[in-house]
């Protein structure tokens, strides 16, 4: 969000100073998060009741992906930052780069080769981890180097307290959303097992076409939100209420689209991932198609949460999937499923209606509050301004 803004107000000097502030405070974050993980490992697996025939590769495989936290959060700040300065060709292409080389890797370091041992499950973490680290690598050394338009310098990692708490400020909610999202999702698989194995393998197929569905509403939503961050910061303020209402229209068409296939060939899909079992594929496939008419409805919401976080409102969609989960959808599932007629179908049914309630929710606030007035890059306080007069003079004394 701050890149975005002061990329925008063309501040080159606070976009090099807010991205290494950013890493510092995601090297710090993912390497104490990474011991704490590393430490409680054993005591995370016994708490979820994990087999002692399998605790050993589990706990090799836990602890290797707790160290490789470091490099997974770095590179998801440089991708951020990069999509944030409209580069978002580039991470694009290191991901794919790397995910082919996690391709190769996996089945070397489990089954090994030549003078290669095979790890097993541990030897799959290894391999994503390594390919993390080159990820990482090689997007520090592109913000070094400066060849897309940021240049970091050593004096830019001077730890400054007053970007570093704005940026948790920012970060938190949408902290709070993620884990909400995640939580959420957990306690509705619990009550889709109360059905049984049947209900839980059609559940996975619809999760997944759903996953499918929501890449291109995730990736609209990011261009979305720099596109309407840039221009709040450029001060073009009547273009950026342009680009957010295209943005949302281009999210609807798109998903609708997407629903459209999905309930035409829902057979089809769902055979795809569990062919044979005729059982999953009928209730699999009815999943996709009751999902299937709001899926545009998801691509508003996705485009109305990227353009509030753009223009600095994190507590909003925070608010919004707090309700979503929570309010509407869990509450929703329960009683159409156990306690109408309509059993393990009302539960399909109730992610439609509340996709439904919260689009009507998320545009009467996107409608009703005026969003495209934080201008970050403006916003006065005594303390972000002495530490740009501070920048400035390093500058010049540089």
């Amino acid at each position: 969000t701050l890149v975005a803004q002061y990329t925008g107000a063309r501040n080159d000097r606070m976009v090099n100073h807010v991205t290494a502030q950013t890493l510092i405070m995601v090297l710090l974050s993912a390497i104490t998060l990474g011991i704490i993980g590393f430490v409680c490992a054993p005591g995370i697996l016994r708490l979820i009741g994990v087999e002692p025939s399998v605790f050993n590769q589990a706990l090799g495989f836990l602890r290797v992906s707790f160290v490789g936290m470091l490099f997974m959060f770095t590179f998801a700040s440089f991708q951020s930052i990069m999509n944030a300065i409209g580069q978002t060709r580039i991470p694009t292409m290191i991901v794919f780069g790397t995910v082919l080389l996690n391709l190769l890797l996996d089945p070397l370091f489990i089954f090994g080769w030549g003078p290669i041992p095979g790890l097993g499950v541990m030897g799959a973490a290894l391999a994503t981890v390594g390919t993390q680290f080159l990820a990482s690598l090689i997007g520090l050394i592109i913000l070094l180097r400066g060849n897309y338009g940021i240049k970091l310098h050593l004096r830019d990692f001077t730890p400054d307290r007053t970007y570093i708490k704005r940026a948790f400020k920012l970060g938190f909610p949408a902290s709070i959303e993620q884990s909400s999202r995640a939580l959420g999702m957990s306690v509705l698989t619990f009550l889709v097992a109360s059905f049984g194995t049947l209900s839980v393998a059609a559940y996975g197929v619809g999760g997944n076409v759903t996953m499918i569905v929501i890449i291109p509403a995730f990736g609209l939503s990011i261009a979305i939100g720099v596109l309407v961050g840039q221009n709040i910061g450029a001060g073009k303020i009547e273009r950026a209420q342009a680009v957010a209402k295209l943005g949302q229209w281009l999210s609807f068409i798109t998903l609708t689209v997407c629903g459209h296939l999905a309930f035409t060939f829902a057979h089809h899909i769902a055979r795809f991932f569990v062919p044979g079992d005729a059982d999953v594929i009928r209730e699999g496939a009815r999943f996709i198609q009751i999902m299937s008419f709001s899926f545009g409805l998801i691509g508003v919401q996705m485009a109305v949460n990227g353009i509030l976080r753009a223009a600095g409102n994190m507590m909003a969609p925070m608010m919004m999937t707090i309700v979503s989960q929570w309010v509407v959808l869990f509450p929703l599932a329960y009683i159409l499923s156990k306690h109408t007629d309509f059993g393990i179908t009302g539960l399909w049914y109730a992610f439609p209606i509340a996709n439904v309630i919260m689009v009507v929710i998320a545009l009467v606030w996107f409608n009703k509050i005026p969003w495209q007035t934080k201008n970050l890059t403006k916003e006065d306080h005594e303390e972000i301004r002495a530490t740009q007069e501070i920048l400035i003079e390093e500058g010049v004394r540089g």
